[in-house]
């Protein structure tokens, strides 16, 4: 069982609305989402587009459901923009989630990503040469001693479709950052869909990840994907992820590592799929019964 004063769950906004593919979920407002995710038992939330930028009118919305916000993601262009650009924009987003009592911000490199492009997710990804792996980590580096300064911590997201996706990535990445300013978002599901065995880079970083996607995955909605050189949004669009408790990725071994090894954080339900087929409230209370049952929070 998880200790609840170390370990907190939250859902992302992305089962109700997807910033992606706007026309998921148009129909479901920020006020529905919240709710649903309060009446679903959640505690957290990450902040989606929907979410309302100013700082009192989210607040009290939050306030007045019983959720925090525990994280958003920031897309960073450190490969293909001015470092200074980046970091501009970066410290702005991780002051906003500062005030709104967040302490990770999520980061992932969306140079060269194909994660939003109609190809093939499986052959196109962009791979970087070493130049380009020392722009890329030097600049998170950076960024996360800034977000020391501030008292944000940076989490990295690895991601299908972008440029650390496959298990040789994510382990280059992990030797080569500096371990005291850049630390993991672990993503169970993003590491299953690329073919990686969650728990052992979960195993491997647990002592360096931050904050965590509970995502699951329907292998057969994959191996269609594979056959029929699907795009990554294609297949969200087809069902390729789910919330926990309700794909193919064994979740026990995670969670026992969450307990056995000390994590203490925040542990998100973050499943995108088409509003319209899988209710978003309906998902939400599988997972919070799921996690409930596996693990006592």
């Amino acid at each position: 069982m998880l200790d609840k004063k170390k370990v907190k769950l939250g859902i992302a906004p992305i089962g109700w609305t997807n910033d992606d593919m706007p026309d998921l979920g148009k129909e479901n407002t920020f006020e529905q989402c919240v709710s649903e995710m309060a009446l679903a038992g959640f505690t957290g939330s990450e902040i989606g587009g929907k979410y309302p930028k100013d700082k009192e009118v989210l607040k009290k919305a939050l306030e007045l459901r019983g959720i925090e916000i525990c994280n958003c993601w920031f897309s960073t262009f450190l490969l293909t923009k001015p470092y200074e650009e980046v970091e501009e924009e970066f410290l702005k987003q991780a002051r906003f989630l500062k005030d709104m009592g967040a302490r990770v911000i999520g980061v992932s490199e969306q140079s060269y990503s194909i994660q939003g492009k109609d190809v093939p997710v499986f052959e196109e990804k962009y791979v970087m040469d070493d130049g380009e792996w020392n722009t890329l980590t030097e600049g998170l580096n950076r960024l996360g001693r800034a977000a020391k300064e501030i008292g944000m911590t940076l989490t990295y997201h690895h991601h299908m479709g972008t440029v650390i996706q496959t298990e040789e990535e994510i382990d280059r990445f992990m030797q080569s950052v500096d371990p005291e300013a850049v630390f993991l978002l672990f993503d169970s599901g993003h590491c299953s869909f690329a073919g990686i065995s969650p728990v052992k880079i979960f195993e491997k970083y647990t002592e360096r990840t931050r904050h965590i996607h509970l995502k699951d995955l329907r292998l057969d909605v994959v191996k269609r994907a594979k056959a029929e050189k699907w795009s990554f949004l294609q297949g969200v669009r087809n069902g390729t992820f789910t919330v926990p408790g309700d794909g193919d990725v064994d979740f026990e071994p995670i969670f026992n590592l969450i307990e056995s090894k000390g994590y203490e954080g925040y542990v998100v339900v973050e499943a995108e799929q088409d509003p319209a087929l899988a209710n978003p409230l309906e998902y939400a209370l599988k997972a919070r019964k799921y996690i409930a049952e596996k693990t006592g929070l």
